[in-house]
């Protein structure tokens, strides 16, 4: 092998390496390309992903946010109906108390009208001639009567202390029978008015026990029921819409159903934590 040849085939080598090179470079920049387009591809997906996902979640957040006030709503409507409820109750109740007054005054007036004056004969020169004479009875009632209106106005203008005095006047005045009761029930409703709920429970209990059959009874024993609830001693409350219930007298009176519809309130109570109605009265309390 001469100089000649050698130097031939050593160009030749150069070249063909000269090329290999060039061809691995193209390649590994056509790899290159490729993995930097995958990337992009790639990235641009996540992107969109992202962006869908960030979208949905404030979607969900919408949706949520508006079951939020939905609840909120419905619950600030509940107790909106209760509160309602209540005070139609409450105006019910001192609506039907009222009528239940006037009627009674109405029937006092008219039954004890002629009382008011008794006859009484003499005699005058031979002549026999009737007189009018006082019944002092009659005109005791009718001045109860007077002081019991008068009181009645006076609670009902919101004086309960003045209201409180006249019906003891009253009741002082008459001891005993349907305006007694009367006077003895309004004067412990001042009490209540007063926030002296002892004293009004006290005077309730010796109305309904000294005449559980009076005109009154109903709406003390209701009344006394209320105070106990107050006082989240549920077992009295019970025993007294109870006897409501089982008292022929209440029977076509509004008491009766008041005293139904709570006492069924009662009994279908359930708690979700499992704790007594009691315990859960006594913790609003605190």
């Amino acid at each position: 092998m001469n100089l000649k040849t050698l130097s031939l085939g050593v160009v030749l080598a150069s070249f063909v390496l000269s090329g290999c090179s060039s061809i691995t470079m193209l390649r590994t920049k056509e790899m290159r390309a490729v993995g930097d387009d995958v990337i992009a591809k790639n990235d641009s997906a996540y992107k969109a992903l992202s962006a869908e996902n960030a979208a949905l979640r404030a979607e969900l957040d919408s949706v949520k946010a508006q079951l939020d006030a939905s609840a909120v709503a419905q619950k600030r409507l509940q107790a909106e109906v209760t509160v309602l409820s209540n005070r139609m109750s409450e105006e019910t109740v001192r609506r039907d108390t009222r009528q239940e007054e006037i009627i009674y005054r109405l029937d006092l007036l008219l039954g004890k009208s002629d009382k008011i004056l008794a006859k009484k004969v003499v005699v005058n020169n031979g002549v026999a001639s009737a007189v009018m004479e006082p019944d002092a009875n009659a005109e005791k009632m009718i001045e109860a009567e007077t002081m019991f209106n008068a009181a009645h106005s006076d609670y009902h203008r919101g004086e309960y202390k003045l209201a409180y005095n006249g019906f003891k006047q009253v009741y002082e005045l008459v001891k005993k029978g349907e305006m007694a009761e009367g006077a003895l029930y309004w004067m412990s409703l001042c009490l209540m008015e007063a926030n002296q709920p002892a004293k009004a429970k006290t005077l309730l209990t010796n109305l309904v026990d000294s005449n559980p059959q009076g005109m009154k009874a109903c709406s003390g024993m209701f009344k006394l029921a209320t105070i106990y609830g107050n006082e989240c001693n549920l077992d009295r409350k019970k025993q007294y819409l109870q006897m409501i219930l089982s008292n022929n007298t209440c029977a076509s009176t509004p008491e009766l159903e008041q005293a139904a519809i709570s006492l069924q309130e009662m009994l279908d109570f359930k708690s979700p934590d499992g704790r007594s109605a009691t315990e859960i009265c006594r913790e609003q309390m605190r």
